[in-house]
Formats: C-alpha cells, sequence, structure tokens
C-alpha cells in the first residue's frame, strides 16, 4: 500500500484531496501526517524543506503531495517543462525547485532512494477544481486565456460563492461542500484531469510514485 502525505493551503482542502489522490490511484492509499500544517501559499513553500526532511528521515512514505493554489500567479505550462527552465513567477516550478534543492544530498532512508514528489496547483484556486463538470464556464484554459486578454473570467471570489454559497465559509461548511463537489470524481477523474492540466500533472506524479519500486 502507498504511503502518502499532504500539505495544502488548509485543512478543507487536505480532506477533499485524499478523496482526488484516492480517485487518481483507483485504490485507498495510507496517508501519513507531515509533520506540520501549512496556512497558504506562501507558508507551503516555507515549511516544504522541512516536512520533506521528517518524512524522509522519520517515515517509510512513498511520497509528498503537495497542492496550492495558483492565485495571480504564471500558470504552468508544457513549455516549464524543458530542461534546465524555470518560472520565476510559476508556484509549480517553484515548488519543483524546493523539492530538488531540498532531497539532492539525502541519503537513503527506510529501505527507499528517496522520497517522491507529487505537486498540483489548482488554477486559479481549489475551488475551480470543486466547479469542473458543473460550471461549463470555469476551466484552467478560460483562466489562462482571461490572463492573456487581461480580463479574467471569474475571480476567486466568484469560486466561493458558486461553491460555498458565501466568500467566507466556515470550516465545517467550507469541508461539506468541498467534499459534497468532489464526490463527482471518487470513480473517475478524467474529466478533472482534461479541463485542469495542473491536476493532470498531480495525476502523472501519483501514477509515477504508484509505479516506482518500493
Amino acid at each position: 500500500m502507498m504511503k502518502l502525505a499532504i500539505l495544502s493551503e488548509s485543512p478543507a482542502d487536505e480532506i477533499a484531496l485524499r478523496v482526488l489522490v484516492e480517485s487518481v490511484l483507483g485504490a485507498p492509499p495510507k496517508f501519513v501526517q507531515p509533520g506540520l500544517r501549512a496556512r497558504g501559499w506562501p507558508n507551503v513553500a516555507q515549511l516544504m524543506p522541512a516536512v520533506l526532511r521528517h518524512l524522509h528521515f522519520n517515515t517509510d512514505a512513498t511520497a509528498l503531495v503537495v497542492v496550492v493554489d495558483a492565485d495571480d500567479s504564471v500558470v504552468h505550462t508544457d513549455d516549464h517543462d524543458r530542461p534546465d527552465y524555470f518560472h520565476p513567477r510559476c508556484r509549480m516550478c517553484q515548488l519543483r525547485a524546493v523539492y530538488r534543492q531540498t532531497v539532492k544530498n539525502f541519503p537513503p532512508a527506510h529501505g527507499r532512494a528517496r522520497l517522491l514528489r507529487v505537486i498540483g496547483i489548482a488554477v486559479p484556486a481549489v475551488e475551480a477544481w470543486y466547479l469542473c463538470g458543473r460550471d461549463p464556464s470555469v476551466s484552467e484554459f478560460a483562466w489562462a486565456e482571461g490572463q492573456a486578454r487581461g480580463v479574467v473570467p471569474y475571480t476567486r471570489a466568484d469560486l466561493k460563492q458558486r461553491v460555498y454559497g458565501t466568500d467566507r465559509p466556515s470550516l465545517p461548511h467550507e469541508i461539506r461542500c468541498a467534499l459534497h463537489e468532489v464526490e463527482r470524481f471518487r470513480r473517475d477523474p478524467r474529466r478533472l484531469e482534461n479541463d485542469f492540466p495542473n491536476f493532470a500533472a498531480l495525476a502523472r506524479d501519483l501514477r509515477a510514485a504508484q509505479g516506482a519500486p518500493s
């Protein structure tokens, strides 16, 4: 059984992500505690090295799953995957760089050479993933096109309003709504992978980790 830890921006995100991770893998993994909890984007990037060290040396986790909102940052594209390419305003590029710099000198531990990484960027926010298949106006393509034109098709507050009925939900209400929305993808995440390439990147990382030697 795969053993995974999740580092995200909030407890609500983590609970919903557990469902999405299981959907991609087709089987329930075992979730281990990352050791630290983050609050928001900057804190995720700051805590990630300490979380990687904790998981590598103190657990036998297979991989760390990291998911953050894109907000108004540059959207990661296939062009960014070129060898030695790095975009300083792309959060996928930033988090991958944090991972590389942190683990490059780790010795083998707990029977594995290294802790793997699984990274996803929700464009522009995780609520967009929740609306996939329910609101046809919401997709990563629509957001990126709007960014390029200088007129985004919706705001992050709009997305919260559509998912929660308010842009300031309580944590219990946020969790209930998030779980209700991701239930649509429990058996088949293909629509989410199609409409959100940065979710598809997370899915590829997960499947690669699932097939990696233990």
